[in-house]
Formats: C-alpha cells, structure tokens, sequence
C-alpha cells in the first residue's frame, strides 16, 4: 500500500528548550546583511545550509524552534557533535518520534556563522518530504535566524537578506503596512480577522508559518464555525504522521487593512494536535499561500511585521480540482529520438536528467524521475475517470512530464475550472489515457 502525500507540506513542532551555551548566528564584523538565494517550491522556500560542512537543502520555517535534520540518506556522511537520544512531539495521527539531540554543530548560511548550533536529528527513513516537493529536503530550520536578524524575504525576487538588527532602518513605501506581531515561545503570531461566510468579522490570533505551504488554517470553536459547503481531504504530513481535515474557503482574511478575498481555508481534524496541549491562545495559522502574497519583513527584535502587497496579491487561491496527489518516486529511462528522419542530428534536441545513453547515434535514453500518483480525493475528477494510487505518470495534455518540475505538472493538472484534463499513466506494465474535466469545488469559483 502506497504511503499518501499531498502537495500540502505542513510541519508544526513542539519547541523544546536548551540549557548551556548560547547559540546565536552572526555576520561578519561591519558587514549589514547576508543576501540569500531560495527556491520557491509549493510556497515553500528552500536555502541552502552547511551545517558541520556539509552542503544540505532546509525549509526556512517560522513555525519550528530548534532545526530539525531528516531525510539523510543521500550523504555520504555528516558530522553531528553531542548526541543525546530525546523524543520529539509533532503534529499527525502517530506517536511521538524517537530522535537525537546534537549540540555545538557549525551552522553556516553565505558568511553567516552558528559556531554552537544545537539540532534534533529524526532518523526514520520514513520521514522524508522530498519526493512530495520534487527536490532533496534535509531539514527544517527557522527561530534562531529570526531572532538574531530582521529577515527581508522577497517571494517575488525569491531572495532573504539577514539584516544586522542594530543596523536596520524602517522604510516607508506604497502599499505597506507596519503591523504589530508577538513572539511566544519561538513563533510568531499576529492579530488578523476572518469573515467566514458573509457574516460578521471574526477577530483571531493567528500563527504565521512560513512552513507551511497552505494558505489559512482554522479551529473550529463557538466563534468558528465550518462552512456548510467543505469536503474532507489529507492536509499534509507533520513529523508524527498524517494530517487530515476539511477544506473549505472563507469570504475573506483581513490583515491590517489588507483584505484577501476568497481564501481557501482548512478546518484540520483536532485528533491531530493530542500530543500539543499549549495552544498559547491561537484559532489557526497563515501559511506560505497567504504569506508569499507580501514581501515581508520580519522583526522579532521589536515584534514588527512590515508588509507590502507583491504582485502575488491578487492571484486566486489555488485548489486541487483534479483530486490528484503527486510524488518521485525513483528514477526511470525514457527513450527519445534525436535525429530527423533523414538520419541528421537535431543539435536543438534538449537533454534531460544527468544519466543519457545514446543507442546507434539515433536515440537517446534518458534517466529522470518517475512521477506517481501518490494519493487521490475519493469522488474527484480523476478518481471518477478511473485514476488510481501507484499510476506512473507519463504525459498530460500530449506533454511528456518529464519535461517539467513536480509543481509544474501539478498546475497542468489543475489549470483551470472546465479544463479537460488527458493523462496518460502506465499501469501493470500497460498505457492508459484517462480524461475528465475540471469542475470546481464550490460555486464561487
């Protein structure tokens, strides 16, 4: 039986506390800010990371305390200094995890330093988010950078600069709002409101975690109340298990005087958070598809949150209408011609993976990920036109996959509403091309 994933990539931690050596990031002397490339991947961002010289990819995760290691089984080796055994709680439906605590790590991000990192390493093969994201992911990594800097993401640049706080100045700009964020055990929370079906506004304090690549969650309570139109889906995978929920979208979200129409919600199943008994007063959290509409800045300094509306802002919210969860799941060779039929070279023929094989000058064997259908929503467009977990995806809409990102073919398959949708899948050894047509999840769509 297949594991099932979701293109919703959710991490909530329970922040343990440290005694012994102070542990703080710095940059250089006279230095002001440490610029940082990321890859936007499902509203995620993904930086690279040294952590005791060894080069690994983290999710940047305002939501996690002390980083977090998994998914080390393609390195060769890695250094960890210290290690105790702990165990660790974290949302889903299993147990909490067994894990090891590492103290005293070198951490470094461009020319910044942690000389005295500590770190929790989760060892079970299991966890491992990287075939839902399409890229190797190694860990997660968040408070101790927003504390020891004023951390400027531009989501549309897809940069970070890491601001000296003593040297950072406040600009003012069109389109920006100064909001007022506490900082409460590591996380960041800030005071929002939410209208959920054309009633009154609600106002909630919410969690902001850039961990997570959903856009609004929500607990229900005798102000929050489901809408009456939702349907029942998998939310995502925290480090203890899966997350399931109800998803739903609400009239709007209000953040200072922002306002964010139709936004797609989630109602997750309480059954989730038994291990978490601290909600520190919280109704919910604000994820990477609301956050990624701003270019923010955050101060945990001063509890400072700066927004400014991106061009992100006014884009709909993103549903999955086809039904269709995605995965890699290993490598396959895929055969192409590269010569016309006059036996000449095409020198335009584009190569593909790292491993090509050319067979009799002609053509070309290529090795790429393989592309699964990892889970599918019971009574969706593609469960109805006879999709299945385990197909191999092959080409949508005539176009060969593996031409394309993960999260690039998962937005071919949910384009639009009253798209016909064709995918063609590999089963048993046999292709197979199914077509059904997107129909949207509610009538406002």
């Amino acid at each position: 039986m297949l594991r099932k994933y979701s293109i919703v990539f959710v991490i909530f931690i329970w922040s343990f506390s440290f005694s012994g050596i102070a542990q703080t990031f710095q940059l250089p002397a006279g230095k002001k800010f440490q610029k940082v490339k990321f890859e936007l991947i499902n509203n995620l961002m993904v930086i690279p990371v040294e952590v005791n010289g060894t080069e690994l990819s983290f999710v940047l995760d305002s939501g996690v305390g002390t980083p977090i290691l998994f998914n080390l089984a393609d390195q060769d080796s890695i250094q960890l200094n210290n290690v105790t055994e702990i165990t660790i709680n974290g949302l889903g439906d299993g147990d909490p995890i067994n894990a090891l605590k590492s103290t005293r790590n070198f951490v470094q991000l461009g020319d910044i330093k942690n000389t005295s990192q500590n770190i929790y390493v989760v060892m079970d093969a299991g966890i491992n988010f990287s075939p839902s994201l399409g890229v190797p992911v190694h860990g997660i990594i968040g408070y101790d950078l927003f504390r020891d800097f004023v951390v400027d993401i531009n989501y549309v640049k897809q940069t970070i600069k890491f601001h000296d706080p003593e040297l950072y100045k406040y600009k003012k700009a069109k389109n920006t709002r100064i909001v007022d964020m506490s900082v409460i055990r590591k996380k960041a929370y800030l005071d929002a409101f939410v209208m959920i079906s054309k009633n009154d506004e609600i106002p909630v304090k919410m969690l902001l975690d850039t961990g997570s690549s959903d856009a609004v969650w929500l607990f229900e309570d005798e102000r929050i109340e489901l809408p009456e139109k939702h349907y029942q889906d998998f939310l995502g995978k925290g480090l203890a298990g899966d997350i399931y929920g109800k998803r739903t979208k609400i009239s709007h979200l209000k953040i200072a005087d922002f306002i964010l129409s139709d936004a797609k919600a989630a109602f997750p199943d309480m059954e989730t958070f038994t291990t978490i008994t601290d909600f520190g007063g919280r109704n919910g959290s604000l994820g990477g598809e609301v956050i990624k509409r701003f270019n923010i800045v955050f101060d945990y300094k001063n509890e400072k949150l700066i927004m400014t509306k991106n061009s992100n802002f006014g884009k709909l919210f993103q549903y999955n209408i086809s039904g269709i969860d995605l995965q890699h799941a290993g490598m396959r060779y895929v055969s192409e011609r590269i010569t016309d039929s006059n036996g000449v070279l095409n020198s335009s023929a584009k190569t593909y993976g790292n491993v090509q094989i050319i067979l009799q000058g002609a053509t070309r064997l290529s090795l790429v990920p393989e592309i699964i259908v990892s889970g599918i929503r019971q009574g969706s467009p593609a469960h109805s036109a006879g999709l299945r977990e385990g197909d191999v995806i092959l080409a949508v809409n005539g176009k060969r996959i593996h031409r394309y990102k993960l999260q690039e073919i998962m937005h071919m398959l949910n384009f639009k509403k009253d798209k016909k949708i064709k995918v063609l899948v590999e089963r048993y050894d046999n292709d197979l091309l199914f077509s059904f047509v997107l129909k949207p999840l509610f009538d406002e769509q």
